[in-house]
């Protein structure tokens, strides 16, 4: 009990340095065959975004990451998505499940495809919670931009509702995963899906909303 608390103690400290100095957000590089790698300009772009309209100060190039890596615990905030399977090793779980514990915030965004294989995984790291839909009136939906609707609907699939789910400890998020959404989409460069500018700006203001919760909460 003791050397956990110690760990959290110096993850804790870790993410108040950061959070002090310099913001810095992560896109997780994952095995089991899916696409890691999808929309390669959306974190570029909500970046900018963020930048320019609610005041952070993040670094311009997302850095890859491995879960695997002590490197995870610099990034307060770090994204998944992709479109197939996905596997974490044990000694991922293990660290991933220490990242989210310590203050880490993970978004998943599922860019069709990945619903299945992303649950089956975050099971494994939290076999003691369930994703739960989020409410409509929760905080990540009130700023800086108001929702009043809940998660927006950027790309069409199958023509299902927009979801938000979570996983919560000691009533705050850890890890969002945001469901026939595809907000990623979204954040590419307009001529990727011709998405219309008004859903585009839908999308970064909803990932703006992400990004301020994980730096604030």
């Amino acid at each position: 009990m003791k050397s956990e608390m110690k760990h959290f103690i110096y993850i804790f400290f870790v993410f108040l340095t950061l959070t002090t100095q310099s913001q810095e957000i992560a896109l997780v590089k994952y095995s089991g065959g899916g696409d890691w790698y999808a929309n390669p300009t959306s974190l570029p772009n909500l970046i900018s975004f963020c930048n320019n309209n609610i005041g952070t100060k993040i670094n311009p190039k997302p850095a890859t990451i491995e879960l695997s890596s002590s490197a995870l615990f610099l990034y307060p905030f770090i994204h998944i998505t992709g479109h197939g399977n996905i596997l974490f090793s044990d000694v991922e779980i293990q660290n991933l499940r220490k990242y989210l514990l310590g203050g880490g915030f993970l978004h998943i965004d599922d860019n069709y495809g990945l619903d299945e294989y992303i649950r089956r995984e975050m099971k494994r790291v939290f076999p003691e919670m369930d994703f739960v839909e989020i409410s409509k009136d929760h905080v990540i939906f009130k700023e800086p931009y108001s929702f009043p609707n809940g998660l927006p609907k950027i790309h069409e699939h199958d023509n299902k509702p927009p979801q938000a789910f979570g996983l919560f400890k000691d009533g705050r998020l850890i890890c969002l995963y945001t469901y026939e959404t595809d907000l990623g989409d979204g954040w590419e460069d307009a001529e990727v899906h011709n998405n219309p500018k008004d859903v585009r700006e839908k999308a970064l203001r909803m990932g703006a909303n992400i990004i301020n919760y994980a730096f604030n909460h």
